[in-house]
């Protein structure tokens, strides 16, 4: 089944005594300096990993548990004395309550208030340690014109972006700290009205129509601009301007310049069978089988999700088959 943490996917009418076999919690997509991955767990929580390299091969079906629960707990958050986080599977894979958690990693989890760390009175020890580092402020910008504001962690700076599925982007400013990037983060929304978030639907149907690359350069140029003149006349200390610009994977091309349709099923549930062509973000574009248009399917659906590997098929429905 593993080889090296590389999954090898089970063949084609393959049978086996072990009930767990082929079976894994996913994470959802990742990025590291090798590329595009889904995370996964066994169900005792030993992680594995999932490249998509052009050519994978992604057959599986989405499963339920015997209460009909869909979703599940991808664990906690720990910080380390280094500032740098450790992830802990969930002991049994339980079903989620609050986002992507059970109640008890929801409350052992020493992340979770980042995003409003800025606005309380006090910070706990260990989530104080991994904002007390450097972050980036960016201004990144989707394949539909879409542009938001954001923050990257000195040590995700590139990667971050890489995992937002931006199409342009354009550092703006460097903090001392996460709280500070956090406080100009929410003056730019107040003052220049960029968005703070853009769902992962709307990005990967945005790459079935992307606007020019010069017109989505453009708008991000011309909004990094903005905010960075509305920076300097902030009063806030403790940061400094940046001009830098973003330079995305080589393989976001390849999904941008060909041709796709938006995947016609839910990757978050039924059965799936698909080849991977490229990857853009959480979006892969990839080709079914008996079909010859490409589509970009989301495979931030699968978060959450326990998959089942095996010979499955993706189902085209058949009114949307007709169209294609």
């Amino acid at each position: 089944m593993a080889l090296n943490g590389r999954l090898t996917i089970p063949a084609a009418g393959s049978t086996t005594a072990n009930a767990d076999a082929g079976r894994f919690l996913c994470s959802g997509t990742s990025w590291d300096g090798s590329g595009p991955r889904l995370a996964l767990h066994l169900p005792d929580g030993q992680p594995h990993r999932q490249p998509l390299t052009p050519g994978t091969e992604l057959r599986f079906r989405v499963l339920a548990d015997t209460n009909g629960n869909e979703k599940f707990c991808l664990g906690s958050w720990q910080v380390n004395d280094d500032g740098v986080q450790s992830h802990t599977p969930c002991p049994g894979q339980a079903p989620a309550e609050r986002g992507y958690q059970c109640s008890s990693c929801f409350i052992r989890d020493e992340v979770r208030g980042i995003h409003n760390s800025h606005r309380v009175d006090s910070i706990p020890d260990a989530l104080r340690r991994y904002l007390d580092q450097p972050h980036w402020l960016y201004v990144a910008t989707f394949a539909d014109g879409s542009t938001k504001v954001g923050t990257a962690a000195d040590g995700r700076k590139r990667l971050r972006l890489v995992e937002q599925g931006a199409v342009c982007a354009r550092y703006v400013a460097r903090a001392g700290d996460g709280l500070i990037v956090r406080v100009l983060e929410d003056a730019v929304t107040a003052v220049v009205g960029l968005q703070q978030a853009v769902r992962a639907g709307t990005k990967t149907a945005a790459l079935t129509r992307p606007l020019a690359a010069g017109t989505l350069d453009a708008r991000n140029a011309e909004a990094a601009e903005s905010v960075r003149s509305m920076l300097a006349d902030t009063g806030i200390t403790g940061f400094r301007p940046v001009d830098e610009v973003w330079e995305p994977p080589a393989q976001f091309a390849t999904v941008l310049d060909t041709s796709c349709e938006l995947y016609p099923c839910d990757p978050a549930s039924g059965e799936h069978g698909m080849v991977i062509q490229a990857v853009l973000g959480a979006t892969a574009l990839v080709r079914v089988d008996g079909e010859e248009t490409l589509f970009a399917a989301d495979l931030s659906r699968l978060k959450g999700r326990r998959l089942q590997y095996g010979p499955f098929r993706t189902a085209v429905p058949a009114l949307q088959a007709a169209l294609f």
